[in-house]
């Protein structure tokens, strides 16, 4: 029989492929049993058939135990069918990994506490292109209904270039001749977010289908499998925040005893539909005429549309802004300090918010493989891939207020149409702040569009940006192998290529309302029912089709400041892997041994943003950086049989993370004192050093970390199994913000600097930018297993149980100051836990996952990216389904999903690394909270 590999993978992932995934969904789907023990050929037994949940967990195991370096896996219960909606919410179940959620949805990940910049993601084998900022991929960008099985490597394994340091995840599809059969499936769910839809445009219904298509040809030489998956899904989010707080003056506060108390200074409401379409096509088209020759061609496209709707308003409770007092206000004992917990706010002025966010993701991945057997031992193996990643994003929001003035509000004209009222508010410390206004803010003859924003207002009536990312990677890989009799039973050595070009770009503009910011009404036929936002106890507000009439309201002019121009670069990545590994056996004994030697060539093309004069326009200067070095990475993988399926594994190895790539954009924003004079004496024979810069930094080398791991695993049965794992990885550096020197030599002198003439301006000044600085070590106890319960009691037949928990610690510390500063992405503590029930075609399971708080990256102001802290988050999902086993309906499956089943909220708090108002004790106060509903979906799926 030909030896069937994955032609996209590695040859340690082609075997262990073959032999676990698809001969086991195989045996599976093809209702071929399971025998626990083999039959005396005289005999006859009754057959196990093993499908669905146990499949799954069957399968993974069978991956772990298999595989040389340490992972973990996913696989599915079906073709087409991962055990969650969404990849990142079933690898997000596994031991070591956690996922954050972006909008209600688990879409980046984070393994053994480090950030997503630590991970690499493969799709069969092959590095895949972001459209996010860095190199970080989006996995709902990748359809659970097409990939067979991830596989998320925590030990590197020599052969495979391009391996993060945290971790990497790969994503496999199903390989058409090692499957063997034939197979079409059919899936088809509709899709609701409970509750009612938050804006009367949006929907809360949705839906999803996929079709499989898996075929043998030409006596078995040709196979084939395509595949298509649509997505159509809705979400919602109740949003609120807090923008800090504070003690005011006595005199703004009634009665006396709520003096000194500390008291919101600012909120905002809003409620956002957000809409989801993806459509993706997969083809895999293998051929093995001869036991010489494999080619396998691997093609996968997606497009993914996003469109978000978001209402509401914002307002400052400041008595700084608008002379705002404070009436019955009630307090309590919140953290050792006086908390305004409710009252009435006087004087406040309105800012509504209607948004409107659209963006479209395009990726394309093509990879082809082919082995040829140069000898009865010895092979060769080329890869060619190419992965392209396109993001194109609107963010457009505009502003509204009560009443109507003429013209704008300006420094000049703070009180233009801007209406004061009287608000009654509720703190809450855990939980939607609750407000009712004085105000209609859903009447149309009464609201009018234009800034309110108080301090003569923001500037603009609303802003427009066009952020765009495309990112190409091409790689060619090329390998030999050679089989070998003896204590080394194979030796591989090859090189990879990659190169890797990504850019950015963001048209950053203002809106201003025409006919000189004149305060308008909006048209009827451009208004839908008002957005009523009364989970935060407030009324409705105007709610305006701005998507579609904007330009009939707003004059918009390009915003060229230095951070339009800083937000702009193009990096180009050349990496060139020289590897060799050799697979060893001797007894009980069993593993590999490999190095790899790393040179990397890194170019980054930016400018350095001059402005000249206040007001002027910014006159930009193109400059191209380059650096290259060569990296060395060792790695050791061993396993040791203990007998009766206990087994030791231990790993050694050195890792790195390539930088994140908008930290390497070669832009330099200068800053010029001009009034240093104003602060020592300057004149003939002085000298000032007015000169300072921030920037990018074209010259950051990797994180590099060594790494040690240690598990033991004892495999009981064919769905239980017990482990035991440590790791430590010592950090040898970390990029992080730091303060350098920088030539300013032939940067213009801004006009109106108060130098004297004859003072001498030294040209070498302060730089702050991302730089490679002390690292620091990461550590972790990771416990995880899974029982099937019926091997203990016929009465427990079809329960069982799977989970993990993980311990994490890090003494990295990312600063220069004396503070400390967490990293991202660490959670001290993780854990997941499912239960199922699985017998006679019915199969139920709920699950939940808890991750504690972390530093988290999030979407700040202007579009840009930024940290907060993400308190805990623990959240439950469940299933439940029916196959018909015989009959007409045979093969034909019902299923009832709910996810986020609790509702649980996304909560974030003031202050990060210890900043941010704090209370007598020491804590930290609420900002944002935040509610997504449940996810329901009910479906049909068919395999024939």
């Amino acid at each position: 029989m030909r030896n069937r590999t994955q032609g996209g993978a590695r040859p340690s992932v082609q075997k262990l492929y073959v032999t676990a995934s698809a001969a086991a969904i195989t045996l599976a789907l093809a209702g071929t049993a399971w025998a626990q023990t083999a039959p005396k050929d005289d005999e006859t037994v009754d057959a196990i058939v093993v499908t669905g949940i146990r499949a799954s967990i069957q399968n993974s195991i069978n991956i772990k135990k298999n595989e040389t370096s340490i992972v973990e896996a996913v696989s599915a219960e079906d073709i087409g069918k991962l055990p969650d909606v969404s990849i990142a919410e079933s690898i997000a179940r596994l031991p070591g990994l956690a996922a954050q959620r972006v909008n209600g949805r688990a879409q980046v990940i984070s393994i053994r506490g480090l950030a997503p910049d630590f991970t690499t993601t493969l799709l069969n084998g092959r590095q895949q292109a972001s459209s996010g900022d860095n190199r970080a991929v989006e996995f709902d960008q990748y359809p659970s209904e097409l990939l067979n099985s991830v596989v998320i490597y925590k030990s590197p394994d020599g052969q495979v270039a391009g391996m993060g340091l945290s971790g990497t995840a790969d994503l496999r599809v199903v390989r058409p001749l090692a499957y063997g059969k034939r197979a079409v499936a059919v899936n088809i769910r509709g899709e609701k977010t409970a509750g009612k839809k938050l804006n009367d445009d949006a929907s809360n219904w949705g839906g999803r289908y996929s079709a499989s298509y898996i075929n043998q040809f030409a006596d078995g030489t040709f196979g084939v499998a395509l595949g298509y998956a649509h997505l159509d899904s809705p979400s919602q989010v109740k949003h609120y925040k807090a923008y800090g707080y504070e003690a005011f003056p006595a005199d703004s506060i009634s009665p006396d005893s709520a003096d000194g108390a500390l008291m919101l200074n600012g909120q905002e409401i809003f409620a956002t539909s957000r809409n989801n379409k993806r459509d993706a096509w997969i083809g895999i088209f293998e051929y093995e005429p001869n036991e010489k020759i494999h080619s396998t061609l691997d093609l996968y496209y997606s497009t993914f549309k996003q469109k978000e709707i978001m209402r509401g308003a914002q307002w400052f409770s400041n008595p700084f802004a608008d002379g705002v007092t404070f009436a019955d206000v009630t307090t309590a004992d919140v953290g050792g300090s006086k908390f305004a917990t409710g009252g009435v706010i006087r004087n406040a002025v309105l800012q509504l918010r209607n948004d409107y966010n659209t963006r479209m993701d395009q990726l394309f991945s093509a990879g082809w493989n082919t082995e040829y057997q140069l000898g009865e031992k010895t092979k060769v193996v080329a890869d060619l891939s190419y992965s392209s990643n396109k993001r194109k994003e609107q963010v457009l929001e505009t502003y509204a207020g009560y009443g109507r003035g003429i013209g704008g509000v300006t420094p000049a004209t703070g009180d233009v149409g801007r209406t004061y009222d009287g608000i009654r508010f509720g703190v809450s410390t855990d939980g939607f702040s609750q407000y009712q206004e004085g105000l209609s803010y859903d009447d149309a003859s009464r609201v009018t569009l234009g800034d309110r924003a108080p301090w003569g207002g923001w500037g603009h009536d609303g802003s427009i940006r066009f952020p765009h990312v495309k990112e190409d990677v091409t790689a060619v890989d090329i390998r030999l192998e050679h089989e070998m009799d003896g204590f080394i039973t194979q030796l591989s050595s090859g090189v990879n290529y990659t190169e890797r070009d990504k850019g950015k770009t963001v048209s950053d503009n203002d809106l201003f309302l025409k006919n000189g910011r004149q305060q308008v009404y909006v048209d009827g036929a451009d208004l839908v029912d008002p957005t009523q936002l009364g989970f935060a106890g407030f009324g409705g507000v105007l709610s305006v089709k701005i998507g579609d009439a904007w330009s009939k309201y707003y004059n918009w002019a390009p915003i060229l400041d230095a951070n339009f121009y800083d937000k702009n670069w193009d990096i180009n990545e050349k990496v060139t892997t020289a590897f060799a590994r050799a697979t060893f056996a001797a007894g009980d004994l069993r593993g590999n041994v490999g190095v790899q030697v790393v040179r990397q060539e890194q170019s980054s093309t930016g400018v350095v943003i001059n402005g000249l004069a206040s007001g002027q326009p910014i006159v930009p200067t193109k400059i191209n950086a380059k650096d290259s070095y060569t990296d060395v990475l060792p790695s050791l993988n061993l396993i040791y049989d203990l007998g009766g399926g206990h087994r030791l594994r231990a790993a050694l190895s050195k890792t790195m993370a390539r930088p994140r790539m908008d930290e390497m954009r070669a832009n330099v924003t200068p800053g010029f004192n001009a009034l240093a004079c104003s602060s020592q004496p300057c004149g003939p024979g002085t000298t000032v050093n007015p000169w300072s810069a921030s920037g990018g930094n074209p010259h950051l080398r990797p994180w590099e970390a060594k790494a040690a791991d240690l598990a033991y695993e004892w495999y009981i049965s064919p769905a239980t199994y017990v482990s035991v794992a440590g790791f430590y990885k010592k950090l040898d550096t970390y990029i992080y913000s730091q303060t350098g020197t920088f030539d300013f030599t032939g940067i213009p002198i801004p006009v109106g600097a108060s130098i004297p003439a004859g003072t001498n301006i030294n040209p070498i000044g302060q730089i702050t930018l991302p730089a490679n600085g002390n690292g620091g070590n990461l550590r972790g106890l990771e416990f995880s297993g899974a029982v099937d319960l019926g091997q203990f009691a016929s009465l427990l037949k079809g329960l069982g149980v799977q989970g993990s928990l993980s311990l994490t610690k890090s003494n990295l510390n990312p600063t220069t100051s004396t503070s400390p500063v967490r990293i991202p992405g660490l959670s001290k503590t993780v854990y997941n836990i499912t239960g199922y029930y699985e017998r006679g075609g019915f199969q139920a399971r709920i699950s939940q996952r808890y991750r504690s708080a972390f530093k988290g990256e999030v979407v700040q102001l202007f579009a840009t990216r930024g940290y907060t802290e993400i308190l805990a988050d623990r959240q439950v999902d469940a299933q439940v389904g029916y196959t018909f086993q015989d009959g007409p309906l045979e093969n034909l499956g019902i299923l009832l999903q709910v996810n986020n089943l609790t509702d649980s909220p996304y909560r974030t708090r003031l202050g990060l690394d210890g900043s941010g108002t704090k209370t007598g004790n020491g804590g930290a106060l609420p900002e944002t909270y935040e509610k997504y509903g449940r996810q329901i979906l009910f479906g049909v799926n068919y395999r024939f």
